[in-house]
This record gives structure tokens, C-alpha cells and sequence, in this order.
């Protein structure tokens, strides 16, 4: 193994040294020069805000250990590997004939278009990055978008130039970007000239609320958001026609200085609208616009005169439909937002938009607006919007494969079968069947392709508004997308662990205050779980069989439990636990074996049939819609209880308890529990390169569920796991922990939760990306029944058992999902069976491979 692990380096060691040999500047050009380095120098120093560097349009290759690995690809790749496939034919005239007589005449010329011809170099070139070569229109545009920005800052007077200065090595420079700023220029006074009374007056009653600022800094930023902030206020107060162009700022510099800097003056002008639909185009004054009529056509077909349709008038709103109106008049009043009769308002369109595409039943609206007829003053207008409806009934089916601990490998199908406007109020019906086969090798040795399955289904309701007993818009409007989803999904497995069947039910709201906040209310979550082969537990828990199996040997058994060699049967070591739990004295301290108690105790909560009956409220909270965006954050919070509902039949009328006391609720002992847990992500930009990719994305979590009343355990679906591709990758999914036990079963998991991850992301070349992470965290039971001490947080002492992973990643992006490698290495092992906690030795086989898609947070 040693060798192995010394061949392996020696291999590594090589291959960065043989793409280190390469030369950089293979593809530079005789007379051009391979960037190597920017510097920017203002007034002899370096510039304090960083982020000046992203102004530059051309950036030096990215290094990866100082070494450019993405240009050593992209050099690797032939660039004329068509061309010379085609000269090679023209030199072998008996090859050319060979291949045509062979393929064909259009084939050979295809033939060059192939991976192994051209194809293998164009992914080169994909992967890699090209020589970015030193473009002096570049760099001329360079210095002048820096003169541009310092003047933006106040700097009117600053002066930039720029210097390419040759490296020692042959065909390699670097630019220097040398600034002088001169004086800084601050705002003394303020002043308006705004020629429409209606806006001035407008204007006037929100000037508080102004950005720009008298003795402060000049920013150019500021006076581009002061300009939205107008053209924002008049857009949602009326003025229908008003345009961002209008608004001008005159700026006249003074002659005192003030702390050796100048002042000036700045004059907010608003001018009066352009009517251009006159010939010449005529002045007039801004005036606020009121909507008089709003029409909606709801099976809108752009060939059709407006006398096909019908039309009816509820609530001010004229509908226009073809034969019969399809939809409840209330559905598209809640939705289409505009009112009749109410000023015109920017907000009232967009949130139209957004609530009739909730709907899920139309494509993408078309709203329009024009004059009254008759109103020569210009400020009544007439809605129309224009709906399409999607098809009512469309199918989508999907192919998954799969790879887990449980399969070796799998496929599975499923098919959406979807009904639009079901109970005409733009409700959604969807019915979808699935099934997934897999492969495995059981314990016997014995295999097939497909020899697991799990099948089910699932229906679900979606209804575009909060569905509830009576109306509550007033808390809950429109304008925040509502949705109620019902929902049922059954599935059963064979052949796979307790062939677990499981039925669920769900009542859940959600809505969003904003396009960056979430909300999502699950009055009731039914999940019921029932194991219909419990005989096979001590085949699928290998761990427990070993347990069973050395109490056999310590303390022997019947002979029809044993093979020739005193081994426990494997298939009847379900019989025999049952068998020698009964036969014990459990008041005898003789017979009283707590190895055996734990085990049962294991073996009744992951064999128990489950049913749950929950309650759950889920707050998110992101500050951008973009997950890949460098400054990503996002705070989620999750409350949720179960079992209360049941809890208050049995105040009503007393429920039967079973043989471990516990109620049953439908002949089901029903678990109860609360839990919480709290969920932080931030990334953080390390460059303003543009194609450095470096991020720093942290993530923090703690989760915590307390079993209480009628709950012995929170049910394993409900409980905590760590180790995993998206958890602590040093370690498999459910193998870490709880605390310091060594994880010596098979799923292990617990109550309470700490996790924390770093993790540097970088660009190695173009789709190609790095990481380096450090994982921390583990699982503990807290305040519930467990007795093994290692495996509890019971005392402050006990964070110490925090697990630590460290290691890198490889993700491949492929523009819509990135794919994702990441190898984990132990880095501190809480295990109390670990001969060492730190590792203090570099494996390659210590390695784990996590494999997913996508980023972990």
C-alpha cells in the first residue's frame, strides 16, 4: 500500500512539473506581450478600495500555486486541428481515397470535426483559458474608465495615464495604471427648478427623503439613485408618461474651498413632458393619471376583432372571453391588481405581472394602456390586458440515476400528468406516478440488475391564494403570491432495507412579503410510516447482528440458532432476539445485560411504525435571488411541534396506550416532539477580478428536536445526521457520531445538531473550478432517553467531540447546474476508538469522495 501511495505522488509530482515545463507563451505572437501582473498607483500608493481593480478590461491568466493551469490547458489544444487533418489527406492521396471508399466522401470531411481529431482540442480550449495578450486599446480604455471613475468620486481634476513595462522573461509584461487625483470637490447647496406644479408639489412633501445631501462628498452614484427615487415617486403617484429624462442636475462649481477641497452647487431641474404625437412636438406640464376602465381578455387571440368576444362587467373590470368564461370572475379580479377608477402606479402593473404568473394558467401577460377616448387633456387612460391560456392538459416525464449505500445502482421514472383551472379558480391538479428499480448484492451473495423497487405516487393541489376558513386577504394580499398546496404521496419499497412503506399528507401556505423573503406554514404534515419486513433488521444493521452474534458466543444458544461454527443464523436472528428478550429475568442482575437493552432499544425505534402529525413554520430570508452570486446571504428559520393535535383528543376522550405505554392515535403510537433550527449562509467576493472566481462561503447550523409527552424519540425521519456531500465531508452520509461513539452502527443519527463550514472558491480555467473547505460538527442526543455517555451533550465539555474535515473540491459548470467532486480528509476524529484524534499522516486512501450537484451552500 505503501508503494502504491508513493507511486501516486511520484505521478502527481510529475504531471505538475511536466505542465509547469510548458511554456506560457506558446500562442503569444512575435511582438505581443502575455500580461503578467496589473498594478494601479494613486498619487504613488496603492488605491485603498480594492474593488478599482474590477474596472480593468483585461485581467493576467489565473494561477492555481503560481502556476497558470488554465493557459497550460488551453495550450495544450492543437488550434488548427481541422487544417492540418485536411493537408494530412492532401499528403496520404491512397489514405484519402481508403477512408472515402471506406466511409464516404462526406464522412472523411465529418470525420474532422470528431473528438478524436478536433473534438479533443476544442474541449481543451473550453476548459483552459486563453493567453490574455496586452491590447493597447484596452489599456487606453483602461486609464480613461479609471479617469472616468474618479471624476464619478468627486475627483474632476484627476489625470491617469498607463506604462507597459517588459518582464525578464521573453514575451511577458505587466501595466501599470498611474492616477493623480488633484482635489476633491463636495456639495454646499441645493436647489430645485421643477416647472410642473403637480410633481413640485409632490417633490416637496417627500424632500426628506432626498439622497443627495448638502456637505457631503460628490458621488455619481448617489445622484443616479436620486434620480430613480424621483422618477419611482411620480411613477407610483399618477404620472404615467413620466420619464427618467427629464430630470437633469446642473451642477456649478465655487471658488471657496472648504478643508482644501471645492464646492459646489447643484440645481435639480425637472422638465415638462415632450408631447411628440403633435407636429412641432409641444410643452405640457406633468399631470397625474387617473385609470378609467380596466378591460381583460382572458383567451386572447391577437386575429380577433374585439366583436367576437363577449364581455360582462364585475367590479369595474370588463371581461372579454370566446363562448363561456372559463374562470371565476374573483380568481382574475384578486389577480390582475389594476383597478378602475384609481391613480396609475408602476407597483399595481408590476405586482400584475407577478400575481397572474402565480397562477400557474396563462403565459406571460400582456398589459397595455392608452388614452380615454374623448380625453383631450391627456391624463385618463383605459387598461387592456391581454392573456393567453396554456395548454389545460400537459404531461412531463423524468429520468433519474442514482447511487447510494442502499444501491449499487438505480433508475427511476416518473410522469407528471397536469390539469390546469381545474375548479375554475386557477387551480392546478397534478397526479404523478414513479417507480425506480435498482440493483444490489445481498448479504447471501446473491444479485440481479433489478432486484429492488420502490413505487408510489403522488397528487397535488395548488391553489393560487391562501385557502382557509373565510377570506383573509387583509393580512395575506395578493400582492405577496399566495399559495395553498394540498398534497398526498404514497410509496412502498421491496427489497429494500424494512420495506418501509410511507404515506404523506401536507396543508401548506406559502407567500412571499418581497422577492427576497419567503414564508411557508404547514398547518399539518401527516406522515405515516409503517416497516412491513422488521424480520430483516439484522440483515440490513450489520452492526446489530455483530452485537447479537457476541452475546450469542458469550452467553451461547439453543443449537437450531447456530451454524457449525457458533455463529448466529443470520435469518434467525430476529427469532432468537425475540426469543431471548422474553426468556430474561430482567430483575435479575445476573441476567440484565445492557449491551442487549440498548440494542432493543435501537431495534423498537428503527422498526416501529411512525406516525406523525405536524406543525411547522419556515421563515427565509435572501438577498438576492441569484445563488451564484459572489455576495449571496441567506437566513432561514424553521419552527415546528407534532403530536398536539392528537394530544387534544386525548383530552377529549382517552386514547389506548400499547405495551410501552405510549398513546395510540388510529391504532398508531404518534410521536411528539418540538423542534427548531437555524440556518445562516454568507458568501463573502476575495477579488474583484472578473474571472477569478474567488469566494469565501460560510455556513453555519444548529438544529434541535425534543421528544416530550407522548415522544420517547424523535422518529428517524425527523432526527439529524452529519457527515455527507453537503455536511461534513470527511466523513459518509450518517457515519459521524453521535458525539464520541465512534459511530460503530449504521445510520446513526440524533437530536441535536452543530455544523459550521468554510469554503475558498477559486477558478482553475474558465468551467473548471477549485475549492479548498474545512468542515466542522457532529450530532449529539440531548435530553432525551439515550444512556450511552460518549453519545450525549450533557455537559459543556462535550463540544470538544466537534468533528473537523478538511480537503478540495473540483466543480465543473456547465452554465444551468455544476457539477461537483469534493475529496474530505479527517482533520480531527472525535472517536473514542481513534488511536489519535488529530491526523498527523496524509493518506491518499483517507480520502473520501462525496460526489453531488451543485454547490453544498
Amino acid at each position: 500500500m505503501k508503494h502504491i501511495f508513493v507511486a501516486k505522488t511520484l505521478f502527481l509530482l510529475l504531471a505538475v512539473a511536466w505542465l509547469q515545463g510548458c511554456n506560457p507563451t506558446k500562442k503569444v505572437p512575435e511582438g505581443a506581450y502575455l500580461l503578467r501582473k496589473n498594478t494601479i498607483s494613486v498619487n504613488d500608493k496603492k488605491p485603498k478600495n480594492s474593488y478599482i481593480y474590477g474596472y480593468l478590461r483585461q485581467e493576467p491568466n489565473s494561477r492555481l500555486l503560481g502556476i497558470p493551469l488554465g493557459l497550460l490547458i488551453y495550450n495544450l489544444a492543437d488550434d488548427h486541428a481541422e487544417e492540418n487533418y485536411q493537408k494530412w489527406l492532401e499528403r496520404h492521396p491512397k489514405w484519402h481515397r481508403f477512408l472515402d471508399g471506406f466511409l464516404s466522401k462526406k464522412q472523411t470531411q465529418r470525420l474532422g470535426k470528431s473528438f478524436l481529431i478536433s473534438g479533443k482540442d476544442r474541449m481543451l480550449q473550453h476548459m483552459g483559458q486563453a493567453p490574455v495578450i496586452i491590447d493597447t486599446v484596452q489599456t487606453r480604455k483602461t486609464a480613461q474608465t479609471l479617469h472616468t471613475y474618479y471624476n464619478s468620486v468627486g475627483y474632476f481634476n484627476n489625470k491617469s495615464h498607463y506604462e507597459i513595462i517588459p518582464s525578464d522573461k521573453k514575451k511577458q509584461a505587466s501595466v501599470t495604471y498611474v492616477l493623480d487625483r488633484g482635489q476633491h470637490y463636495y456639495i454646499d447647496s441645493l436647489d430645485t427648478q421643477i416647472l410642473s406644479a403637480e410633481v413640485d408639489s409632490l417633490y416637496k412633501k417627500h424632500i426628506k427623503e432626498r439622497i443627495i445631501k448638502p456637505h457631503t462628498v460628490y458621488r455619481l452614484e448617489n445622484f443616479a439613485n436620486e434620480r430613480a427615487r424621483i422618477t419611482n415617486l411620480l411613477r407610483n403617484n399618477g404620472f404615467y408618461n413620466f420619464q427618467q429624462s427629464a430630470i437633469d442636475f446642473t451642477i456649478a462649481r465655487d471658488t471657496v474651498f472648504y478643508n482644501r477641497d471645492s464646492l459646489i452647487n447643484v440645481t435639480t431641474t425637472i422638465a415638462n413632458y415632450l408631447d411628440r404625437s403633435t407636429d412641432p412636438a409641444v410643452e405640457r406640464p406633468y399631470k397625474a393619471h387617473q385609470i378609467k376602465k380596466v378591460h381583460l381578455y382572458t383567451d386572447y387571440e391577437a386575429s380577433l376583432p374585439v366583436s367576437a368576444y363577449d364581455s360582462i362587467v364585475y367590479k369595474g373590470i370588463t371581461y372579454y372571453y370566446r363562448h363561456k368564461l372559463r374562470y371565476r370572475r374573483q380568481t382574475l379580479y384578486d389577480a390582475i391588481a389594476l383597478r378602475s377608477k384609481e391613480l396609475y402606479r408602476d407597483t399595481d402593473r408590476n405586482n400584475a405581472y407577478r400575481q397572474i404568473n402565480n397562477l400557474r394558467t396563462f403565459k406571460y401577460p400582456n398589459i397595455q394602456y392608452h388614452y380615454a377616448k374623448n380625453d383631450t387633456l391627456q391624463h385618463i387612460l383605459e387598461a387592456d390586458i391581454f392573456l393567453e391560456p396554456l395548454k389545460r392538459f400537459s404531461t412531463e416525464t423524468t429520468l433519474e440515476l442514482s447511487h447510494s449505500t442502499i444501491q449499487d445502482f438505480g433508475i427511476g421514472f416518473s410522469t407528471s400528468f397536469i390539469a390546469r383551472n381545474v375548479f375554475r379558480g386557477a387551480e392546478t391538479l397534478e397526479v404523478t406516478p414513479r417507480i425506480t428499480m435498482g440493483a444490489q448484492q445481498f448479504l447471501d451473495g446473491s444479485s440481479a440488475f433489478f432486484n429492488i423497487f420502490e413505487y408510489g405516487g403522488s397528487l397535488r393541489l395548488t391553489i393560487p391564494r391562501i385557502w382557509f376558513f373565510g377570506r383573509i386577504e387583509s393580512l395575506i394580499p395578493f400582492s405577496k403570491t399566495p399559495q395553498t398546496i394540498l398534497q398526498f404521496s404514497t410509496s412502498a419499497q421491496e427489497n429494500i432495507g424494512l420495506d418501509r412503506q410511507k404515506t404523506t399528507g401536507v396543508i401548506r401556505y406559502t407567500w412571499n412579503p418581497n422577492i427576497t423573503n419567503r414564508n411557508i406554514l404547514e398547518l399539518l404534515d401527516i406522515e405515516y410510516v409503517h416497516n412491513k419486513n422488521p424480520r430483516n433488521y439484522f440483515n440490513v444493521y450489520e452492526s446489530s447482528y455483530e452485537f447479537l452474534n457476541q452475546i450469542v458466543r458469550n452467553e451461547g444458544a439453543p443449537a437450531g440458532f447456530l451454524d457449525t461454527h457458533g455463529n448466529l443464523y443470520r435469518s434467525k436472528a430476529y427469532d432468537f432476539f425475540l426469543y431471548d428478550m422474553f426468556r430474561r429475568d430482567w430483575s435479575d442482575p445476573a441476567q440484565r445485560n445492557i449491551n442487549l437493552l440498548n440494542l432493543y432499544e435501537r431495534f423498537y425505534h428503527l422498526t416501529r411504525n411512525d406516525l406523525i402529525l405536524a406543525t411547522s413554520f419556515t421563515y427565509m430570508s435572501n438577498n438576492t435571488m441569484n445563488y451564484y452570486e459572489p455576495n449571496y446571504e441567506q437566513f432561514r428559520v424553521k419552527v415546528e411541534t407534532a403530536g398536539n393535535l392528537p394530544q387534544l383528543f386525548n383530552i377529549i376522550r382517552k386514547l389506548p396506550t400499547d405495551d410501552q405505554g405510549q398513546r395510540k392515535f388510529m391504532d398508531v403510537a404518534y410521536a411528539q416532539y418540538a423542534k427548531a433550527e437555524v440556518e445562516y449562509i454568507k458568501h463573502f467576493p476575495l477579488s474583484t477580478r472578473k474571472n477569478s472566481g474567488e469566494v469565501l462561503a460560510l455556513r453555519g447550523f444548529v438544529g434541535f428536536a425534543k421528544p416530550y409527552g407522548n415522544g420517547k424519540y424523535v422518529p428517524f425521519s425527523r432526527s439529524y445526521f452529519a457527515g455527507g456531500a453537503n455536511d461534513n465531508r470527511g466523513w459518509r452520509a450518517y457515519s459521524l457520531g453521535p458525539g464520541s461513539s465512534g459511530s460503530v452502527l449504521e445510520f446513526n443519527e440524533a437530536n441535536f445538531k452543530l455544523a459550521a463550514n468554510a469554503e475558498y472558491r477559486f477558478t482553475i480555467a474558465n468551467a473548471l473550478k477549485g475549492a479548498l473547505f474545512l468542515d466542522a460538527g457532529n450530532i449529539w442526543h440531548l435530553l432525551d432517553e439515550e444512556n450511552r455517555t460518549e453519545a450525549m451533550l450533557d455537559r459543556f465539555s462535550d463540544i470538544s467531540d466537534i468533528a473537523l474535515a478538511t480537503g478540495f473540491g473540483l466543480r465543473f459548470d456547465m452554465n444551468y447546474f455544476v457539477i461537483r467532486g469534493d475529496f474530505g480528509m479527517k482533520l480531527y476524529n472525535p472517536s473514542i476508538a481513534a488511536t489519535s484524534h488529530w491526523t498527523n499522516e496524509l493518506k491518499l486512501s483517507d480520502f473520501v469522495f462525496n460526489i453531488g450537484i451543485n454547490y453544498p451552500f
